[in-house]
């Protein structure tokens, strides 16, 4: 059964619109899409009978900084993390791409130094962690990496419940038979890292780690 969706109270729609500059700003402001956001900004209306969603339009970036609008990596990272340059205007997982990018925090657990990388695409699952708490203190000596073990343990944010039964919580196929297969190139790779053998053919060809 689907989850009922969220109700935007006007006040929480006036108070993003005060901290911002458009509508879609409103939206991330309030962490809900746009059209669901938007759903509420034109049951909603001001003191002069406009609804809130016409009254916030800003569809010519009046106001928004020029860098918002385009041309966003071209700020220096520091200005960024170091409050020069307007965070709210940029999304975290495009700051966290450009901190691992540069360098500036290797990417691994800070607390049990877990870095290794999955087959399919080289990432790590870390997850970037505010130490103090303060997701608007983007300093970097309150910046780090946790694995997803490390932050449901330690975070001062860590992963919710329900974001952990939605991980759980998958659909089996009719014969509870996987349904995906390798293809010869990703095959190749496996028997380089010494993960398949090609000597079986029952499921127990993949060679954990472990």
């Amino acid at each position: 059964m689907p989850r009922p969706s969220k109700i935007i109270p006007k006040e929480d729609i006036e108070r993003a619109q005060l901290r911002t500059r458009s509508n879609m700003a409103a939206a991330r402001y309030l962490r809900v899409s746009y059209d669901h956001y938007k759903k509420y900004a034109k049951m909603y209306k001001n003191e002069e009978g406009v609804t809130l969603l016409e009254a916030h339009k800003n569809q010519q970036g009046k106001g928004i900084p020029k860098f918002a609008l385009k041309g966003k990596d071209k700020i220096p990272l520091m200005d960024l993390l170091e409050g020069r340059v307007p965070i709210e205007h940029f999304e975290a997982q495009e700051i966290k791409r450009r901190i691992i990018f540069e360098g500036l925090i290797e990417e691994k657990c800070a607390k049990c130094n877990f870095s290794e990388r999955r087959i399919t695409d080289t990432k790590v699952p870390v997850i970037l962690n505010f130490i103090d708490g303060n997701k608007k203190n983007w300093h970097l000596d309150n910046l780090e990496f946790l694995c997803y073990n490390c932050s449901f343990l330690y975070a001062a944010s860590p992963i919710e419940e329900k974001q952990a039964e939605a991980m759980e919580n998958y659909v089996k196929t009719r014969n509870d038979e996987p349904d995906w297969e390798l293809d010869q190139a990703h095959i190749e790779h496996l028997k380089s890292l010494g993960l398949y053998d090609e000597e079986s053919d029952d499921g127990s060809e993949y060679i954990s780690r472990l």
